[in-house]
């Protein structure tokens, strides 16, 4: 299994970037997939998970209305598109796939974890 993130990046507050995360090594369309983000000196934050088929969806209250969360599993690849970043968005975002198809909040329910993009906003 490996999963690597790509698109992050600077954005002034505001901004957009959009995340993806390209898959290989398992059936992509039978799992949940999640996106997670770890700032310097702050526990891992859960950010958003979509079911396998991209049916259902779930976010952070944080990120809720400003972030969406995708998947096209004809590509293998999962997106999180980030609308009005905010300072506090600074962190490290990593993908991850679930142990099923069901979304879920809990870091458990993930079995493999990308390598982490780094998404820095600022002015």
């Amino acid at each position: 299994v490996q999963l690597v993130g790509s698109g992050g990046g600077s954005a002034q507050p505001g901004g957009s970037l959009r995340l993806s995360c390209a898959a290989c090594g398992f059936t992509f369309s039978a799992y949940a997939m999640g996106w997670y983000r770890l700032a310097p000196g702050k526990d891992r934050e859960f950010v958003a998970a979509i079911s396998w088929t991209g049916g259902s969806t779930d976010y952070s209250d944080s990120v809720k209305g400003r972030f969406t969360i995708s998947r096209d599993n004809a590509k293998n690849t999962l997106y999180l598109q980030m609308n009005s970043l905010k300072p506090e968005d600074t962190a490290a975002y990593y993908c991850a796939k679930g142990r099923e198809l069901r979304r879920s909040r809990d870091p458990f329910e993930y079995d493999y974890w990308g390598q982490g993009t780094q998404v820095t906003v600022s002015s």
